[in-house]
């Protein structure tokens, strides 16, 4: 291992020399790691180092196991283009006939359903660095976790150009190192049942991250980051991780980041993982382990075509079942050692400052109307609508809750009233909210995204900051842009256009990792976010781009359904 007294060049860590692979010399910035020497890309004021492994290849008797270090490196590699992604799980989203090209557009720039070469040899990292950053920098450093439902995405999607905030920070005077990551996903990651729990193999995926942040520990310094000055940041599923690390190994961090960040995501209110017992058993059965007296190692070394087939017959984030998802991360036992709220509601959280922030609308993007053009025999079946869902009784809309979207909740017949009466028909009364009866593709459409959006994302996020205000520091943000969208209004993964696309949260976030303070380059002041003043920073369309909002809207809905999920985790 590279310290400051085994080698002089420690301190030359960026060298724009010949280095020579299979024969031919290549010109571009090198890092030394171990005995292995990295040559990047530049490309403008930043230094590229893509697909570096951060963990032996999950492949072969490690699949299914706890990533395993990375074997000293050696020899010289190129670091030029992104790895694969880790297996992606097959979902469809078929968009309902009618959309605005606008929105389609939209959807399609966002890649919410975009496909990615992929292989179980995916656990690498990339770096993106100041070209004149050197090993003495001491760099402040964030870490990007993507999102996709814990069933697909990559860090190579072209929208998580991590030289865009690079560059900013360049900009700003206060440069920072960015780093992004690929992690197991779907059954490859999040494999859940009591094998599983007995194994001690429980949210393989979240395991990933981590071991990618004592990678980071080790070498970042050699990139010019500075280890003690990690942030981790991530969107969606990738917050949900974020707000995950800050409750498991009992709050303890282990050193491995300083401060968090979140877009679209906090700890899901998810319960025990042999709760995924019933998807494991189905697993076992299609990939003919189900004879077999270890289970989980016959789906070690069954052919990984056979494991794929099986893991994409479970129901994917568009299909029918929606936001009741196959693979969430779950208590495991060891790692989480109790359902998320539970632990955030007993202070088992990791003591740094942190951001949440969420979409106005946070679920449009999942909760498509899959209608009928004409008659009822052209449907377009998904996650939230089907024949029934498309009538506009309560008790149609409430028989969804209760069988599809929360069946393991056994939801009493006060309860599920309770959810009818806080979430009436009436399409004013719906998502996307302050649109009146615009925008209502079927009579149960606005309804159920307003209570799926509540559950998933907006209550959990309330649960934390209400938690951990004026115990931590905290700050919270809204983003209401894109309201106008035709029939989504601001959908969920839009807020990423304001930092990704180099907007005025590219400049908070930059800020926030120098500092741990948001404040110092917008032309609002962004609070801290108490229980006496819940203050967010709200990102608006028009003229008037940033203000202050109070995070006190629909109070009754979100407490209800916060006191629910700690009864009866999802």
């Amino acid at each position: 291992m590279w310290t400051t007294s085994t080698s002089l060049s420690w301190t030359f860590v960026f060298l724009f020399l010949p280095v020579f692979v299979d024969g031919a010399a290549l010109v571009g910035p090198t890092v030394k790691l171990d005995s292995g020497t990295f040559t990047g890309i530049t490309a403008g004021g930043v230094s590229q180092f893509l697909g570096i492994p951060f963990a032996q290849p999950p492949v072969g008797d490690l699949r299914l196991r706890l990533p395993q270090p990375n074997l000293p490196y050696n020899g010289t590699h190129l670091a030029t283009t992104f790895g694969p992604a880790c297996p992606q799980q097959q979902t469809g989203l078929p968009l309902p006939p009618g959309l605005a090209s606008e929105t389609i557009d939209l959807i399609t720039n966002l890649g919410i359903d975009a496909i990615f070469p992929d292989s179980e040899d995916c656990l690498t990292i990339n770096v993106i660095t100041p070209t004149t950053a050197t090993s003495r920098s001491k760099l402040p450093v964030v870490l990007w976790i993507y999102g996709g439902g814990f069933e697909r995405g990559t860090a190579s999607f072209p929208l998580y150009d991590g030289s865009v905030i690079v560059e900013r920070s360049i900009l700003l005077g206060m440069p920072v190192v960015y780093a992004s990551i690929n992690y197991r996903l779907n059954g490859f990651g999040f494999l859940a049942s009591q094998e599983v729990k007995d194994a001690g193999v429980g949210n393989l995926g979240l395991q990933d991250q981590r071991q990618a942040m004592r990678w980071i520990q080790k070498y970042i310094s050699n990139f010019g980051g500075d280890p003690s000055k990690v942030t981790i940041w991530g969107e969606s599923a990738g917050a949900i991780s974020v707000a995950l690390h800050l409750v498991a190994n009992n709050g303890n961090n282990e050193g491995l980041f300083r401060a968090a960040f979140m877009q679209s995501g906090s700890a899901m209110p998810t319960g025990d993982i042999t709760e995924g017992q019933a998807l494991y058993d189905m697993i076992v059965a299609e990939t003919g382990c189900a004879g077999e007296s270890d289970t989980l190692q016959c789906l070690r070394e069954v052919d990984v075509g056979v494991l794929r087939a099986a893991i994409n017959k479970a129901p994917g984030i568009f299909d029918f079942q929606s936001l009741n998802l196959a693979w969430p991360a779950r208590a495991d036992g060891v790692f989480l050692t109790d359902h998320p709220q539970r632990l955030v509601q007993q202070g088992i959280i990791a003591d740094v400052p942190f951001v949440s922030g969420e979409l106005f609308v946070p679920l449009q993007s999942l909760t498509w109307a899959y209608i009928s053009v004409t008659t009822k025999e052209h449907l377009y079946l998904a996650q939230t609508l089907n024949l029934n869902i498309m009538s506009s009784t309560d008790a149609e809309f409430t028989s969804y809750i209760q069988q599809t979207l929360l069946p393991s909740a056994n939801l009493t017949s006060a309860e599920l009233a309770q959810i009818a009466s806080l979430y009436p028909s009436d399409p004013a009364q719906g998502s996307p909210f302050n649109t009146g009866v615009a925008n209502a593709l079927t009579p149960q459409f606005k309804r159920l995204a307003a209570f799926q959006g509540d559950l998933v994302f907006q209550a959990p996020r309330r649960f934390l900051l209400g938690a951990r205000a004026g115990k931590q520091d905290v700050f919270a943000f809204l983003s209401q842009r894109f309201k106008t969208t035709p029939t989504l209004g601001s959908f969920h993964v839009t807020d990423l256009l304001n930092v990704y696309g180099g907007e005025e949260l590219t400049n908070y976030l930059v800020r926030f990792v120098t500092t741990l303070n948001p404040n110092g380059f917008g032309n609002v002041l962004w609070p801290q976010y108490t229980t006496q003043s819940p203050q967010m920073l709200t990102f608006l369309d028009g003229f008037i781009p940033t203000t202050i909002t109070m995070d006190t809207f629909r109070s009754a809905q979100l407490a209800f359904l916060n006191n629910l999920t700690l009864a009866h985790p999802l």
